[in-house]
């Protein structure tokens, strides 16, 4: 369920500051996005597992305090 490294690196492309970009806020809100839709199309079909339905929603929680705080900061 983790995203393939082909993913990874456009996702990382897409938001990037700089060149060597790979932690700043824009670059994790990205990846959770698309980790968080990977895992909603997987629930879709696994409506019964509640151990990635947490995961779900802690990476929501932790998507809306980033964006937040690129709201506050950014």
């Amino acid at each position: 369920m983790a995203l393939s490294k082909e993913e990874k690196e456009q996702a990382i492309k897409e938001r990037r500051k700089h060149e060597r970009d790979t932690g700043s806020v824009e670059v994790q809100v990205s990846l959770l996005d698309r980790r968080i839709q990977q895992l909603a199309d997987h629930l879709k079909a696994h409506p019964k597992d509640h151990h990635s339905r947490r995961g779900l929603l802690m990476m929501i929680g932790k998507r809306r305090r980033m964006k937040k705080y690129l709201d506050n900061n950014g």
